[in-house]
């Protein structure tokens, strides 16, 4: 009874959410200044200390999903084969990993902070969401290490969903999550040359398409010709036809020879 009654409160509250596309661009534009504000400040990091000190703000921040422009910064290097490494390795590893990947890893990773692991699970969530458009209840308990279905759906409303990475529908008697919409996660370079792929069929099927667009215009255009063409030659008959009729009725009928008539019923049939 308790789940009936939570599922009717969440079927509410979507179906309250009128200006979800306006929340959804709102929420890109925060994310994307969050994002700039805090790869500034790692880029100008003084020292190594200060610079894991973001690494573990950005990774923990509620508004970035992303962090392929912190890898792409140049003073990352400073951290290579030194104490701090693992700080870079904990940045991979929310660039494209998962939480199974940092459990099976820990002890290659600094210590994570609650936010961090929350942020960790709802990257867990994208990458499945991006994958299958169908999750089962059961693989998104073992992937997040949580023991109960309550559990899991309020985390997949209130730190997915209500945070715009997924969008779906929780199907509480099929035990599944259905998938909408995901948030992209950050590329891998050997995924780089996979997405060129599909870009470039996506590309050509497009040209074919307008191709093909493009002629049925063509054909249509054409066909709309031959219409007018055909309507202009009709009412030109009609035409004949009540020139004829009015030229019939002046003619006297006494007058009117058999002959006249078959022409005028040959003129008709024209």
């Amino acid at each position: 009874m308790d789940g009936m009654v939570y599922k009717e409160n969440y079927r509410g509250k979507e179906e309250s959410s009128d200006e979800r596309e306006i929340e959804t661009l709102k929420m890109e534009k925060k994310q994307s200044e969050v994002m700039e504000q805090l790869v500034k400040q790692a880029s100008a990091s003084p020292n190594a200390n200060a610079l894991t000190s973001i690494l573990v703000q950005a990774t923990s921040h509620p508004n970035v999903f992303s962090f392929s422009q912190f890898l792409a910064l140049p003073n990352l290097l400073q951290l290579e084969a030194t104490e701090n490494s693992t700080y870079l390795d904990m940045l991979r590893l929310f660039a494209h990993g998962t939480w199974s990947d940092y459990k099976s890893n820990a002890d290659c990773f600094p210590q994570l902070i609650p936010d961090q692991i929350l942020k960790l699970k709802q990257l867990t969530v994208l990458t499945l969401a991006e994958t299958y458009k169908v999750l089962p209840y059961n693989q998104l308990m073992q992937e997040l290490d949580m023991t109960n279905v309550r559990e899991l759906e309020d985390f997949l409303i209130s730190e997915c969903m209500y945070s715009g990475i997924v969008r779906g529908k929780l199907d509480h008697l099929r035990q599944c999550f259905q998938v909408q919409f995901a948030a992209c996660r950050d590329l891998r370079h050997a995924q780089l040359g996979s997405m060129i792929q599909t870009l470039s069929n996506w590309l050509s099927t497009s040209e074919n398409l307008l191709v093909s667009i493009q002629e049925k215009i063509k054909w249509a255009d054409a066909m709309s010709e031959i219409e007018k063409k055909h309507r202009k030659d009709v009412e030109e008959k009609v035409q004949e036809v009540k020139s004829l009729i009015k030229k019939l009725h002046i003619v006297n009928r006494p007058t009117l020879t058999l002959g006249a008539m078959r022409i005028f019923a040959l003129n008709l049939l024209v």
